[in-house]
This record gives C-alpha cells, sequence and structure tokens, in this order.
C-alpha cells in the first residue's frame, strides 16, 4: 500500500512553452492547471491531467460546468461594459484562454482598464498574453494571493482608479478559501474598495446540485495539498451582503442571461451571479 500523492500516467511534463521557466512542483497538481486541462490547454502536466480525468469519472458533467463558467464570464463582462464599467479586478483568472476579460470589455469600449491577479507561476509566466488589449484602454497582471486584499488593492490602484466604478471579479475561486480564513470577509474588503455603483461578480462550486460533485472534489484532493470548500445557494448568498442583486439573481450560471434555451439547460454545479454597490 502506497501514501501520498498518487502517481499519475501519461506523458512526462514539459516547461511552458514561452521561454519562461518559473519555479513550481510539476508533481503535484494546480487548480489552474487542471482547469486549464477541462478547457482543452495545453499548460498541464501529467499530475494535472490524472486529477482532471479523475474528477471527471466521478462527475462527468464537471467538464459542462467548467465550460458553461467560462461562457458565464464572458456574459457577466460583456453586461458589465454596456452597463458603463470601464474597470475591472479579475480575481484568480487562471491560465489565459481566449476570450479574456479585457478583450471582452475591450470590445465593448476599447478603453476600459483591466488589472488581473493570480499567484500560481504558471499564470505569471504567461501574463504577457493578458496584457496585450486595446491600445485605449489598460491591462496589468498582480502576481498575489485572493487573501492579501491590502497589496491587492494598493497595487492595484497603480492601474485602476478607485474614485470611480470598479467591478470585482472572482470566477470559480472562492471555493479555494475556507470559512476559516474568512472569505466573507475578503469579498466585503475588495468591493468595499470601490464608490457605489461598482459590481461584484462571483461564480461559487455548489454543494448543494449534485452530490458526484463532492465525489470530484475528492478526487481532486488527491492529487494537490489545497482543500476545497463548496458552498450553498445561502452560504454563497452572504457574499453579497449589503449589495442589489441584478436580475435573475444567483442562479446556476447557466440561467444568468443565458444565450439560448440550449445553453441555459447544460447541467452544470456552479452558482453565479452579479451584484450592484448601492
Amino acid at each position: 500500500m502506497t501514501t501520498g500523492t498518487p502517481q499519475a500516467d501519461g506523458p512526462q511534463p514539459q516547461d511552458p512553452p514561452d521561454g519562461d521557466h518559473p519555479t513550481f512542483d510539476t508533481s503535484v497538481a494546480h487548480v489552474a492547471r487542471i482547469y486549464d486541462y477541462w478547457l482543452g490547454g495545453k499548460d498541464n502536466y501529467a499530475v494535472d491531467r490524472a486529477a482532471g480525468e479523475a474528477a471527471l469519472k466521478a462527475y462527468p458533467d464537471l467538464i459542462n460546468s467548467v465550460r458553461s463558467n467560462r461562457a458565464f464570464m464572458t456574459r457577466v463582462v460583456r453586461y458589465l461594459a454596456e452597463a458603463g464599467i470601464r474597470q475591472f479586478l479579475d480575481i484568480g483568472t487562471g491560465i489565459p484562454t481566449a476570450p479574456n476579460t479585457h478583450e471582452i470589455a475591450q470590445t465593448v469600449s476599447p478603453d476600459c482598464r483591466v488589472v488581473y491577479v493570480d499567484n500560481d507561476p504558471i499564470v505569471l509566466a504567461h501574463a504577457r498574453a493578458l496584457l496585450t488589449g486595446a491600445p485605449e484602454g489598460v491591462t496589468d497582471y498582480l502576481d498575489a494571493d485572493l487573501r492579501d486584499t491590502g497589496a491587492i488593492l494598493d497595487r492595484a490602484a497603480q492601474t485602476l482608479d478607485f474614485s470611480q466604478p470598479v467591478a470585482v471579479m472572482l470566477m470559480a475561486i472562492l471555493h479555494l478559501i475556507p470559512d476559516t480564513e474568512d472569505p466573507y470577509g475578503i469579498v466585503a474588503r475588495l468591493i468595499g474598495a470601490g464608490p457605489a455603483g461598482s459590481y461584484l461578480a462571483l461564480s461559487q462550486i455548489a454543494s448543494d446540485i449534485a452530490d458526484e460533485v463532492a465525489q470530484a472534489r475528492d478526487q481532486v484532493g488527491r492529487y494537490m495539498p489545497v482543500k476545497q470548500t463548496y458552498r450553498t445557494h445561502a452560504e454563497t448568498m452572504r457574499f453579497y451582503g449589503g449589495l442589489e442583486l441584478i436580475e435573475p439573481g444567483l442562479v446556476r450560471v447557466t440561467e444568468w442571461r443565458p444565450d439560448s434555451a440550449a445553453a441555459a439547460a447544460m447541467p452544470t454545479a456552479l452558482w453565479g451571479g452579479v451584484a450592484r454597490k448601492p
């Protein structure tokens, strides 16, 4: 009998193709690289693919959740930009996968300013892909942890004007913050930095939609040390305290202003919503 992280089958990992070589452990899975694998990306390693496949075996509809979350992000950014938001703070952006927040926002209004935040070395290695956008706008990337809200806000203020409305985006990242680390306080501090008219957009892996989701979480947990906290609809609603939810409220991500009835009916295990700061 063996203990510890399971060995992954498949090809040996390669360095990132862009020539940057940050120091990280390719024998341990990372959530950003697993997510990249689920989205069909190439910036993942054998252990990430093994974790991803184990999760899919436990919950085959997981792939729909991942893709639906990406589509939700696209619709949210478009909605916010069309509503007049010109500043976005996208935390937990993950490995660049087109379209990115700045590409969507700057298609609506080229002068949009976007700051990305992540703490994965692979995302840092590919950050230059996040720094190209419309010449009228600005994009920036911060290497920081979501828990360090002070550092995020201080550094983001070099690009964003927090006297003007800002959209804080937390897409499928809050499950990495356990309740013992005050996720509600983290979100409150972030949205509290902006004035009235700012927005909070988030998605959260649900604990009360499909029982198989917990099994998928346990499978991923065999390959990575980070524990995941999935939340109920009521627990997710707490993130929006004091804010005004935009219709249709907090719903499955596929049901938030879907592009089609077929898209809305896709199975997913994430809650998602957008709220405005009064």
